[in-house]
C-alpha cells in the first residue's frame, strides 16, 4: 500500500451465464454515473493502479482512498498473486483506513477504484465505516467480460454491494474508463 510521500486484490464479484440463483446482478441494475474532474482524475489513477498490477503479473485492480476534503490518502492494486486471496486493494484501503482516520474521517472519505467491490471488500467497508465508493466497472460488466474469455467461475458468490453494506453510497459505472478496464482484463486473461 502507498500513502503520499511512502514508497512503498481484490476480485470483484462474478455471476456466471446462465446463474439464475442471484438475479440482483445485471446491466438492468446499472446506472452510468457522470463524475466532476478531480473524481476523473481519480478514477484514472486506479485504472493506472490496475495496469501497473498487471505489469507485475497480477489481476488488473486499483484503488485510490480520497478524504472529504479531496485529498489522496492511500492508494494501492490487487496483490493476491503471491497467494493470499485477500490483499485486494479495497481490504487493504479498509485496515488503512482503520488504523488512521478517525470515524469521521473514514466516513467522509470516498474509495475510488478500477472495479465494484466484492462482497469481502464490502463487508471490510462497511464495518470500518468508509463513505462512498465510485467504482469504473460495474461486477455485472466483469462478469459478462471473463464469461466471454471462458475464465472459470470463482469461488465466491457475487452481491451488490448494497446488499453487504446497504448503508454505503454506491456509483458507477463510468463510461469510456470502463473499456480500458476491460482491456487489462482481457490481457490478463489472454497473456497478451
Amino acid at each position: 500500500m502507498r500513502t503520499p510521500g511512502s514508497r512503498q486484490a481484490w476480485r470483484p464479484p462474478i455471476r456466471w451465464p446462465g446463474d439464475r440463483a442471484d438475479p440482483r446482478i445485471g446491466r438492468e441494475r446499472e446506472v452510468a454515473v457522470v463524475v466532476r474532474e478531480e473524481e476523473l482524475r481519480h478514477l484514472r489513477r486506479c485504472v493506472e493502479l490496475a495496469a501497473e498490477a498487471l505489469s507485475v503479473g497480477d489481476e488488473p485492480f486499483g484503488s485510490v482512498l480520497v478524504s472529504g476534503e479531496g485529498k489522496v490518502l492511500a492508494e494501492d492494486h490487487n496483490r493476491v498473486a503471491g497467494g493470499d486471496h485477500t490483499r485486494h486493494p479495497e481490504f487493504e484501503l479498509a485496515r488503512w483506513s482503520a488504523a488512521h482516520l478517525t470515524p469521521g474521517e473514514r466516513a467522509a472519505a470516498t474509495v475510488y477504484t478500477s472495479g465494484e467491490h466484492c462482497p469481502m471488500c464490502a463487508a471490510a467497508h462497511g464495518w470500518v465505516g468508509l463513505g462512498r465508493i465510485v467504482y469504473v466497472a460495474s461486477s455485472a460488466q466483469l462478469v459478462s467480460w471473463l464469461a466471454e474469455l471462458g475464465v472459470p467461475e470463482p469461488p465466491v458468490r457475487p452481491l451488490p454491494v448494497s446488499e453487504v453494506a446497504p448503508r454505503v453510497v454506491v456509483e458507477g459505472p463510468v463510461p469510456g474508463l470502463d473499456e480500458e478496464v476491460r482491456e487489462l482484463h482481457r490481457r490478463f486473461h489472454r497473456g497478451a
